[in-house]
C-alpha cells in the first residue's frame, strides 16, 4: 500500500509542475566578441539575448566571449561539444579566428551541433567557405558576387541572382511589417503578417543559399533606401546533420525587444538543439497594426 500511495503522490507531484518544469536544461552557448567599431552593442544585446533565452526555462546559457581584434587566440578553446546549440552574436574577419578553431567549429556544427546566427553574425568570415554555407547569405566586409547569387523571395518562390552589386545594406531604423513564408516549427501558429519593432532591415545579402528555407521575409522599401525586393529575415539551414537558425532581426536592444523577435529566437534555438519546438505562442504577439515591445528587456539607455 505504502508504494502505491508513493507512486501516486510522484505522479501528482509531477501533473502539478509548469509544462517546461520537469525537462531537462538544454545547454547552449552565446559566442559574442568582436564587431566592426561601434556598430553593434554586443555586450548590451548578448544581455538580452542571455534574458530571453532563461525566461523560456528551458536553457542553462553560458556566455563566452571571444579574444579582441589584436589579441592572442591560441589559448581560445571553446569546448563546444558540451552545448546542444551555439547562438553567435559575434562578427570578425577571416583572419581572426586560427584554423584550427574554424574546424572545430566545423565539426561541431557537421556532426549534429545546433547553430544561431543573430545578425550582424551574418556579416563575419566571408571567405570562410564551411561558414558561409551555415549560414546560407552574408553581407558586409567585401563581400562580393563570387561570395554567391543575392537570394529573395517573389510570389512564395526563392529568387537567386547572379546580378552585380553591393553585398549587405539597410535603411533607417524603422518599423516593418514580416511576412511568414513558410510553416515550420518555428512559424508554427503565428500570424501570417506581423509589424516589427524599429529595426535594421537586411538586404542584397548574398551567399552559396544552399540547404536554406526562408522562413519568413519583409519587404525592402525602396523609399528607405531598400532593394524594392521581399528580403529573408528567418532562415534555416542544414550543415551536414547541424540544423541552423539564421535570424537577420536585433540590430541593438529596440530590436531585440520586440515581441516577434523575442518569440522567434527563442523558438529558434529550441529547434536547433533539439529538432522541435514545444514553445506555445504568447498572447502578447504582434499583429500588422502595431509593434509589441517587451519592456522588461529595454532597460536603461
Amino acid at each position: 500500500m505504502m508504494r502505491r500511495w508513493s507512486a501516486l503522490f510522484l505522479l501528482l507531484a509531477t501533473a502539478a509542475l509548469p509544462a517546461h518544469a520537469a525537462a531537462p536544461s538544454i545547454p547552449v552557448m552565446i559566442l559574442d566578441g568582436e564587431s566592426a567599431g561601434a556598430f553593434h552593442d554586443w555586450p548590451r544585446t548578448t544581455a538580452v539575448l542571455r534574458q530571453q533565452l532563461q525566461q523560456t526555462g528551458l536553457f542553462q546559457v553560458d556566455v563566452v566571449t571571444a579574444p579582441p581584434a589584436g589579441a592572442d587566440f591560441s589559448a581560445f578553446h571553446p569546448d563546444f561539444s558540451r552545448y546542444r546549440a551555439v547562438v553567435l552574436n559575434y562578427d570578425a574577419p577571416d583572419e581572426r579566428w586560427p584554423a584550427a578553431l574554424k574546424d572545430s567549429f566545423e565539426q561541431y556544427v557537421k556532426t549534429g551541433g545546433g547553430l544561431v546566427i543573430v545578425h550582424a553574425a551574418d556579416n563575419a568570415f566571408p571567405r570562410w567557405p564551411a561558414y558561409n554555407e551555415m549560414i546560407g547569405i552574408g553581407g558586409w566586409r567585401d563581400r562580393k558576387a563570387d561570395a554567391g547569387p543575392y537570394w529573395y523571395m517573389r510570389d512564395g518562390k526563392l529568387i537567386s541572382d547572379p546580378a552585380p552589386g553591393v553585398t549587405g545594406s539597410h535603411g533607417r531604423r524603422i518599423p516593418f511589417v514580416i511576412n511568414v513564408e513558410t510553416d515550420h516549427p518555428i512559424t508554427h501558429g503565428l500570424p501570417k503578417a506581423w509589424m516589427h519593432q524599429a529595426d535594421e532591415l537586411y538586404a542584397h545579402l548574398r551567399g552559396p543559399g544552399k540547404n536554406m528555407t526562408v522562413l519568413a521575409s519583409a519587404r525592402s522599401d525602396p523609399a528607405n533606401s531598400g532593394s524594392g525586393h521581399d528580403e529573408p529575415q528567418l532562415m534555416v539551414l542544414h550543415f551536414g546533420k547541424g540544423r541552423v537558425f539564421h535570424t537577420t532581426l536585433g540590430h541593438d536592444v529596440t530590436g531585440l525587444s520586440s515581441v516577434d523577435s523575442v518569440v522567434t529566437l527563442q523558438r529558434g534555438v529550441e529547434w536547433a538543439a533539439t529538432g522541435a519546438v514545444t514553445q506555445q505562442l504568447p498572447a502578447d504577439f504582434p499583429s500588422t497594426d502595431a509593434v509589441r515591445v517587451r519592456s522588461d528587456l529595454v532597460g536603461e539607455p
